[in-house]
């Protein structure tokens, strides 16, 4: 399959962008200014300043002088990055390989997608009317390499410029060595030597180019000729399951958006089944009519391709999505991370209960966040808070040791900190009552000690701790210890570490 690239040029870029961040679309002539060394010049300008004779570099004053009724107002180049960023993601709905080119401009691989949108030169006129009615004036190209089809857009006469498969050599004969990406200084310095075209570089020997210009010039030519390699990097790595839904008119009401999901839920389980496949992350994508989108994330314990189990677990999301002036393209992919079925065997199916518990994990996961749904982990540790830790239940499909070890009844609580406490002892030695945030806890029964011995492998291991299960006049339970032979004198030597229901 050839390779065809869609480029996409905003000559006016931050101005356009900052005319309809504050909506004024009939502003007079529009210009961005910055500060620089010497006061303030021009960072960008619209069609209408380009018009009248202003440029970006030009002063400040000097602008206001040729065109006193001219609108400035102060650049924002982090805005103008942000706000490139979300039109490429925008972008996504015409092809998953979208990436930035320059600060003003897009690059999207369309190979073997443009029929989908009745062809290249429809899918052009699609974009770049879409384009227009956000406000921004664009060029665009479609070519065999990203090289050409970005010359082309920025120095093509038209305003869209459609390549046919093989004529990318043609194409940029007639254009000017700065479509090819090369430094300023240097077409300059080619210029006074009659090398003005990009035509004129290949007609002559490449080895004197080379010696005399340096290899990036030749590099750069055999890039937008294709005979040199350069990939695209999208912004997110493409999915390789997704399925769409397009719709004649923009859909709001929260049933269209659930009536319009579960068929996109079928289509992607039937990909993954095919190629014996389950995702683990799964991605909703709504492209809404004003260039902006909304996303929807779930994650699964196992890899997944269950379509009426996906639907729950978005079912209790698609609330979420904001639909603004309407949605027009609702996106389902099933992210990068995929394993096949040799890997993560989705069959024979799990006992009923397994597979009920994954479910719940999953949903309340979705629902309350991966961090909130925990299961304990066993260490072999005789340390109590180092005896078990608590990570994302199911996660990565890990099966945690989960079985404790023989051992006297444990609190169903410890706090993060054991607490110093004042104990009192008996005349047999043992805890009497104890102080414990102010008040007192007169003992009835006191069992123990058991004693814990310390790491001796660990550089930072403690002294062994004396463990007594007491209960106090109330019927409370604590879990009280004594440090033994503890490193500092003025350090308690009792402590509260837990406690029992």
């Amino acid at each position: 399959m050839a390779r065809r690239i869609l480029a996409l040029w905003l000559p006016y870029w931050p101005a356009e962008r900052w005319r309809r961040a504050q909506g004024a679309r009939d502003l007079a002539p529009l210009a961005l200014y910055l500060p620089q060394a010497g006061g303030f010049r021009l960072s960008a300008v619209d069609r209408g300043a380009a018009e009248v004779g202003l440029y970006p570099g030009l002063a400040l004053a000097d602008a206001r002088a040729i065109w006193p009724e001219l609108h400035a107002a102060c650049g924002d180049p982090r805005a103008d990055e942000a706000a490139l960023a979300a039109l490429a993601d925008w972008c996504g709905r015409y092809s998953p390989w979208v990436a930035t080119d320059g600060a003003a401009g897009l690059r999207l691989d369309i190979s073997g997608l443009a029929y989908l949108f009745g062809g290249e030169a429809a899918l052009a006129e699609i974009l770049a009317r879409r384009l227009v009615d956000f406000g921004f004036t664009a060029r665009l190209a479609v070519a065999d390499t990203p090289g050409a089809a970005s010359g082309l857009a920025r120095f093509a006469a038209a305003e869209a410029t459609l390549v046919p498969p093989g004529g990318t050599a043609a194409a940029l004969a007639a254009l000017p060595v700065a479509a090819l990406r090369v430094p300023e200084a240097l077409a300059a310095e080619l210029e006074p030597l009659g090398l003005r075209r990009i035509g004129d570089l290949m007609r002559l020997p490449r080895g004197p180019l080379a010696s005399r210009f340096g290899p990036s010039l030749l590099y750069r030519l055999d890039q937008a000729l294709g005979s040199a390699p350069e990939p695209i990097s999208p912004r997110f790595p493409p999915a390789p399951f997704r399925a769409r839904a397009t719709f004649g008119e923009p859909i709001r009401d929260p049933e269209q958006i659930a009536a319009a999901f579960q068929p996109l839920a079928e289509r992607l389980a039937a990909m993954l089944a095919a190629e014996e496949r389950g995702g683990r992350k799964f991605h909703l994508t709504a492209y809404r009519s004003d260039g902006t989108l909304g996303r929807l994330s779930v994650g699964v314990s196992r890899p997944l391709r269950d379509a009426k189990r996906l639907g729950r677990l978005f079912a209790e999301r698609l609330g979420e999505i904001d639909p603004g002036f309407g949605i027009e393209v609702l996106l389902l992919e099933a992210a990068a991370d995929v394993l096949r079925a040799a890997e993560a065997p989705l069959l024979p199916q799990p006992e009923a209960a397994g597979e009920n518990l994954t479910a719940l994990v999953d949903r309340l996961r979705n629902r309350l966040g991966r961090g909130r749904v925990s299961q304990i982990f066993v260490h072999d540790s005789h340390i109590p808070e180092r005896a078990f830790s608590l990570r994302p239940a199911l996660e990565d499909g890990a099966r945690p040791k989960t079985a404790w070890p023989p051992r006297p009844p444990r609190p169903v609580s410890l706090l993060r900190r054991p607490a110093p406490i004042h104990v009192t002892l008996s005349a047999a030695g043992g805890p009497e009552s104890f102080r414990w945030r102010r008040l007192d806890h007169l003992l009835v029964r006191s069992i123990g000690p058991e004693r814990i011995a310390p790491e001796w492998w660990r550089e930072d291991a403690e002294r062994s701790r004396d463990y007594y299960r007491v209960e106090d006049r109330a019927g409370r339970r604590f879990w009280i210890y004594r440090q033994s032979s503890s490193r500092r004198a003025d350090a308690p030597a009792w402590y509260l570490h837990g406690l029992f229901a």
